[in-house]
């Protein structure tokens, strides 16, 4: 994996061509020893202005005043269920209460709006999507219903696919949602609402049945040194290499220049079911 120091290299090169935000995501970046001094270091960066975490939320309430006094700005935690049962089959573990626990937590903490990102799969949760909306009634959570995505080994199937509009229309049988005022201009991924008397928002992010691509202005540093361009193409950028070979600065923003103008116009995660070698939701982080 990249050391602390050359992932704090790759992020000063990039913020000094122009990315303002970092995330950490996963697998779980709580696992990380010494998460919070990376958290530190990069906060400080000239030009970052945004740094956020994503995290499963498991190991989350003993780092939260470690994180927060280090500079992260913004938290996400990801939770498909809210039934002890259904959490245990999918995490095959059983710390669905703690996690519960972490997230009152980080809302007393200061992380608001803390964001919640679900997943929604037919057969498995859509009994459920009320229930998160609910969430946000008294609580400053922004809950982001995600479409079920396709990657390598995760049994995709067409038939376990809900688009972000049929959920959209189910929780419109109850609620009124009331779209918040956006930035034309900004690339953000998320169609968010208010419903009136929430404390919190709901928001839909639909990369298959909406796509984004054309807007979409992320790039994705894993763990192991490459730079993706797109969750559905295998096209990668190794950096490691290079930057493990002496390369200079003025060489790396070369490699990762050349890779962006290769960068694919939109994806096609639909051919992505049942192929090999491409890296799974779990390298490639949420």
């Amino acid at each position: 994996m990249l050391s602390f120091a050359e992932i704090l290299r790759l992020v000063r090169l990039l913020a000094g061509m122009g990315v303002n935000k970092v995330r950490l995501t996963g697998g779980e970046p709580l696992l990380r020893e010494d998460i919070e001094h990376l958290v530190a270091e990069l906060a400080i960066i000239p030009g970052i202005k945004t740094l956020g975490l994503t995290t499963n939320g498991v190991l989350l309430q003993e780092r939260l005043r470690a994180l927060k006094e280090a500079g992260l700005s913004l938290l996400n935690v990801s939770l498909d269920t809210l039934r002890p049962e259904r959490f245990e089959k999918i995490t095959l573990h059983n710390h669905y209460h703690r996690v519960r626990q972490n997230l009152e937590a980080a809302i007393e903490a200061g992380f608001s709006p803390l964001k919640l990102n679900t997943v929604i799969v037919k057969g498995f949760n859509e009994d459920e999507i009320l229930d998160f909306v609910e969430l946000a009634r008294a609580r400053p959570l922004n809950v982001r219903f995600i479409e079920y995505m396709p990657f390598d080994s995760n049994l995709w199937r067409y038939e376990d696919f809900v688009s972000c509009r049929q959920v959209r229309k189910l929780i419109e049988r109850k609620y009124t949602l009331i779209p918040l005022e956006r930035d034309l201009h900004a690339p953000d991924v998320a169609r968010e609402y208010r419903i009136k008397g929430f404390r919190g928002t709901i928001g839909f992010i639909a990369p298959l049945s909406d796509q984004f691509c054309r807007n979409r202005n992320r790039l994705r540093l894993t763990a192991d040194g490459c730079l993706k361009l797109c969750l559905h193409h295998q096209l990668e950028i190794d950096l490691a290499e290079p930057l493990r070979s002496g390369a200079s600065d003025a060489e790396l923003e070369r490699i990762i220049r050349t890779g962006l103008k290769n960068k694919p116009a939109g994806h096609r995660a639909f051919e992505a079911v049942g192929a090999k070698g491409g890296r799974s939701m779990r390298q490639l982080g949420g």
